[in-house]
């Protein structure tokens, strides 16, 4: 890969494993030095395992394979103040901070679960979001980056709840999706004449854990007790009009390296779909 980053330090949360990993250990490829950011600990509400510290070890160990610098920090996208905090010694130690990546999410599904599922859920999918912004901002250089993860739940238009299909954390999900597209077109706008754009991406079904899970396929297979991921993957398909039943990790980091590097410079306050054609059953 280029150097199309050379020189310059990003931050990513929720890079102990998924789409997090997969962002911070393409911009060391592209020769930038890394803050990795994941809480590394289970909330008590979300129904998958969550990462680890050791998962968040092995994303460190990626990016300093390919001669980066990389800072681990262990916080909870929640805590703004531990954020500010931690976020600020990073910086110190690596000198500047130039693209931010604000990935960090959550999504328990589950018609069983505690009302508390709705505030965890908001809070790290759109506060955490939030938070991460503004802990990086007074570090961010000009000419800096913002790309927030969103997901096509926040493009498509709103049918009304969605507690009856996926309970309150999917719900919860849809709701802070949806909050983070006016949100990167409100800091664009802001932002932009001090040279930092800001951009969401918007991925559909990815193949990580937060996909891969039981909770969601007995959303995806409501007619199995006990679905497996085998049952459930029959399903995936027909939310795409291109045949896949998901999208990878690797196909988001695409579009975040344009965003983050100078072959984005002029492209800012866009929520870009990588959806396989799943948003087509809208327009």
């Amino acid at each position: 890969m280029s150097a199309r980053l050379e020189g310059r330090v990003a931050l990513v949360t929720g890079a102990a494993r998924g789409q997090g990993r997969s962002h911070a250990v393409a911009f060391a490829a592209a020769g930038a030095d890394v803050v990795v950011v994941d809480v590394c600990r289970q909330i008590e509400t979300v129904t998958y395992p969550m990462a680890t510290p050791e998962d968040l070890a092995e994303t460190v160990r990626l990016v300093e394979q390919h001669d980066r610098r990389a800072v681990a920090l262990q916080i909870d996208v929640r805590e703004a103040a531990a954020l500010e905090a931690e976020v600020a010694g990073a910086v110190g130690e690596l000198g500047r901070l130039d693209v931010v990546v604000a990935n960090a999410g959550i999504a328990p599904v589950g018609r069983d679960l505690p009302p508390k599922t709705y505030t965890d859920t908001l809070g790290v999918v759109f506060g955490g979001v939030v938070n991460t912004i503004g802990a990086a901002l007074p570090h961010l250089t000009d000419g800096g980056s913002i790309i927030v993860t969103g997901s096509t739940a926040g493009l498509r238009a709103s049918s009304g709840s969605g507690v009856s299909a996926l309970g309150m954390g999917g719900s919860a999900y849809a709701v802070g999706k949806k909050a983070l597209v006016p949100l990167v077109r409100d800091l664009a706008y802001e932002l932009g004449p001090h040279r930092i754009r800001v951009n969401g991406v918007h991925p559909s079904n990815c193949n990580t854990t937060l996909l891969h899970n039981d909770g969601m396929y007995r959303a995806f297979r409501p007619d199995l007790a006990e679905p497996t991921r085998e049952d459930a993957e029959v399903t995936f398909p027909r939310m795409h009009r291109l045949p896949v039943g998901y999208v990878e990790p690797a196909d988001i980091t695409a579009v975040v390296l344009l965003l983050a590097s100078d072959d984005g410079r002029y492209i800012t306050g866009q929520n870009i779909a990588v959806d396989a054609g799943a948003l087509l059953s809208t327009v």
